[in-house]
């Protein structure tokens, strides 16, 4: 059985892709589920080391990805990255060294060819469609057509991989990201000296609403990996009102700016209590809310199914009588404040309506876990939910309709079974 976990990233000092591997790392994270995947990529030109370094005179951990020199990008040259002089002597544009120009297609063959579980492999591919939308949106280019250049190095494919293995298999679910903090300056990219935040990461904030607070430190904080992985993965901007500190992990940057360059992760649970006794979340959603009378039911049960796979927490239609007394429907999306203009898109793109009405809701949640449970028939996903009398066990829809087709058991036996078991591996 594996609990889930909410983590918490302080990113006080940015987010880069070392950061998240090497904080999650500390965390705990395996390190023979990293290696064999990292070990299967199909590329050469890299090793790995990880250790530890003094970071304001704090123990950190330090994930390492060391390049030959056909790949070697002077990410770590502060002069060089500020635009000060040339990394290679004898050059004047710092572009001595050759760099593979992948696009997605190249990326999503890299990433199957990985052993990794198939959830370690979506984060992945999540984690790299964000940035293949961010650069889209940069240079102007379809998606497709999208070649990466930093992020499609050696080392940024390592820290994606690495970072989407870790969080799988530490069983996190939920995670929180109050704001990422950025410097102020330039750097050096692939096309040139750029402005900090640089465009990548300020359409990844853009598109999925990850509150930033710029500092009046030079440098770059926060990169297009670290802020892709954010967006990735981020499931709330809100800390619970009251919470516990079940561990902690600290990844060491690279680079060396006035503020430590650290990123500190914790698992964390709620610890409020409610006066009936459960311990209670004060959580944030979004309610997205408009009417429709001209839409088929072939068109709107697609627009549910895009919602839900956007991210979309819920999705429901009520039918209803508008001006002229026409029958029609009301559109009802609950979602995360990150996902409402993505959902929004999709709304106006896939239906008739020419305006969304929107609302943000507080609710009380009971704290919720999730668990794999072993079962003779294959691993079920189980939701746990905590009550005043006792924890109660959901077996989740999609684990038991897997169970029910291929072991041809009603749907009802299966649901029961596996409530059962939870509450008997439980006790």
């Amino acid at each position: 059985m594996k609990m889930a976990n909410t983590l918490y990233l302080e990113c006080s000092a940015g987010i880069s892709g070392d950061m998240t591997v090497a904080a999650l790392l500390d965390l705990g994270a395996s390190r023979k589920a990293l290696d064999a995947a990292l070990d299967s990529i199909p590329v050469r030109g890299f090793s790995i080391e990880v250790g530890s370094v003094k970071k304001a005179g704090i123990d950190c951990c330090d994930f390492r990805v060391l390049l030959d020199a056909a790949h070697e990008n002077h990410d770590h040259d502060m002069e060089y990255l500020h635009g000060r002089h040339s990394a290679v002597s004898g050059t004047n544009d710092g572009h001595a060294h050759h760099h593979d120009h992948r696009g997605m297609a190249e990326i999503r063959d890299i990433i199957a060819a990985c052993h990794m579980t198939t959830r370690a492999r979506e984060i992945a591919e999540r984690i790299f469609m964000i940035l293949a939308e961010a650069e889209a949106k940069a240079h102007d280019l379809p998606v497709s057509e999208v070649h990466f250049h930093e992020v499609g190095a050696i080392d940024s494919i390592v820290d994606i991989i690495a970072a989407a293995v870790c969080i799988d298999d530490l069983g996190i679910t939920e995670v929180i990201v109050p704001k990422l903090c950025e410097g102020t300056g330039t750097v050096r990219c692939q096309h040139g000296i750029l402005p900090v935040p640089v465009p990548a990461v300020v359409n990844i904030v853009s598109a999925y609403g990850l509150p930033i607070a710029v500092t009046d430190v030079e440098g770059e904080f926060v990169t297009p990996t670290g802020a892709a992985i954010a967006a990735a993965v981020c499931t709330s901007h809100r800390l619970p009102a009251v919470w516990k500190i079940k561990k902690t992990g600290i990844g060491a940057g690279k680079r060396r700016y006035e503020r430590p360059s650290i990123l500190r992760a914790m698992l964390i649970e709620c610890a409020g209590e409610s006066e009936y006794g459960e311990s209670q979340e004060e959580d944030h959603i979004c309610k997205l809310e408009t009417n429709i009378d001209d839409c088929s039911g072939e068109a709107l049960g697609y627009v549910m199914e895009l919602l839900l796979e956007a991210g979309a927490r819920d999705v429901h239609y009520t039918p209803v009588y508008m001006k002229k007394n026409r029958p029609g429907w009301q559109l009802n999306v609950i979602c995360r404040e990150a996902d409402r203009r993505k959902l929004e898109r999709i709304i106006f793109t896939q239906t008739t309506t020419i305006g969304i009405r929107r609302m943000e809701m507080e609710r009380t949640v009971l704290p919720r876990e999730r668990m794999l449970l072993e079962t003779r028939y294959g691993n079920a996903a189980v939701k746990v939910c905590g009550m005043a009398d006792g924890k109660r066990y959901y077996p989740e829809y999609d684990s038991v309709a897997a169970i029910s087709r291929a072991q041809g058991l009603p749907f009802g036996e299966v649901y029961r079974i596996i409530a059962t078991l939870a509450a008997e591996e439980n006790r």
